[in-house]
């Protein structure tokens, strides 16, 4: 099947939502840290999961892609395996970028942020579908490592026994403040999720079946969101669990919205005709990513840091937003041009579409 310009499309909005929760922690000033920019900060939470979510999709994309033009699916696995070294390496690189632009202690290259996460996440992804022999067993086992990854989330957070172990490690299993707010537990769920319905997807060999399938997952959206919802006002089995961090309950309401809006993208990118710059935007992603994060929280805006009122950090991320497509378009035009071909570009964040 041709390149899904949905997923560009959902890839686009998670930009913007990625942009939007950036600029306004950087920028709003304390005092107006509650109210609308806590609902603000809510939505903010989703960009994350949507990139990790999307990657999981496209991880398992590619691999059938390889899979129908004849690679074996050890060479698949060893690919798919290798994207995701690809990612860490990118995640330290960054980090040793940021540290040479705007200085600081050189620990600060070992914070864990997302792509430290997602490349791991990619591994460990990448490693089910080797073991599986069949669609259905690495389906199966994307599910349960996905249920495995979000169930231990609080236990892993509360337990003594990582409290001797050295704190670059540490960080990748739990949050340590200013050393690492994303972590394997629950994060890495979202993109093996994403692997599972990626594998869905790729099971179609018609835009009618495709169709068919998306329906069904906005099906089982609703009744993941749905069920994560009814189940937060039950008791709880674990002694500590944060809602809005750690809980089970909140990571399934999240992966609920993840699901729901992949019939929602599809809707809204069939009846969009012609070029659409949300997915523009989302066939830059990792360009973006890596360029606005330094010019959001760096010294370039040090002027900026939580010095501007809720209103005026929402006029800043309005005005960044278009800066940095504008930034995206130009980049697409330089490589166009080296490249001799029309403009277009991979999805960044993802292995696929």
């Amino acid at each position: 099947m041709s390149r899904r310009g949905y997923l560009d499309w959902l890839r686009g909005v998670a930009v913007i939502i990625m942009i939007e929760a950036h600029t306004l922690d950087a920028w709003t000033r304390g005092a107006d840290r509650s109210g609308a920019f806590r609902w603000a900060m809510v939505v903010a939470g989703y960009g994350a999961p949507f990139f990790m979510f999307l990657a999981g999709i496209g991880l398992s994309l590619a691999a059938g892609s390889r899979q129908r033009k004849g690679t074996s699916d050890d060479k698949v696995a060893a690919r798919g395996r290798l994207r995701g070294a690809q990612i860490l390496g990118l995640a330290f690189l960054f980090r040793a970028q940021s540290w040479l632009v705007s200085g600081g202690s050189m620990r600060s290259i070992l914070k864990v942020d997302i792509l430290n996460v997602m490349g791991l996440s990619m591994l460990a992804a990448a490693l089910i579908w080797g073991w599986g022999r069949s669609r259905l067993s690495r389906a199966g086992g994307l599910v349960l490592a996905t249920l495995v990854c979000t169930m231990v989330t609080p236990i892993v957070r509360d337990t003594a026994l990582l409290d001797t172990w050295p704190s670059p490690l540490v960080s990748y299993l739990r949050p340590i403040p200013g050393r690492a707010t994303f972590t394997l537990f629950p994060w890495a769920g979202f993109l093996l999720a994403g692997a599972a319905v990626g594998l869905w997807l790729d099971s179609v060999r018609s835009a009618d079946g495709e169709r068919r399938v998306i329906l069904s997952l906005g099906g089982i959206g609703i009744a993941l969101g749905f069920g994560g919802y009814l189940a937060s006002y039950l008791p709880t089995i674990y002694s500590h669990s944060e809602y809005w961090t750690s809980s089970p309950t909140y990571f399934f309401v999240r992966l609920g919205v993840l699901v729901l809006a992949l019939p929602v993208a599809l809707v809204w990118s069939a009846a969009w005709k012609g070029w659409s710059p949300l997915q523009t935007f989302g066939r830059s992603s990792l360009f973006v990513y890596w360029v606005h994060v330094e010019l959001v929280y760096g010294v370039i805006s040090t002027g900026l840091h939580r010095a501007l009122t809720f209103e005026s950090a929402i006029v800043g991320f309005v005005l960044f937003t278009i800066f940095m497509f504008l930034l995206a378009m130009a980049k697409d035009r330089v490589i166009a041009r080296w490249r001799g071909a029309p403009t277009m570009t991979s999805g960044e964040f993802s292995t696929a579409s």
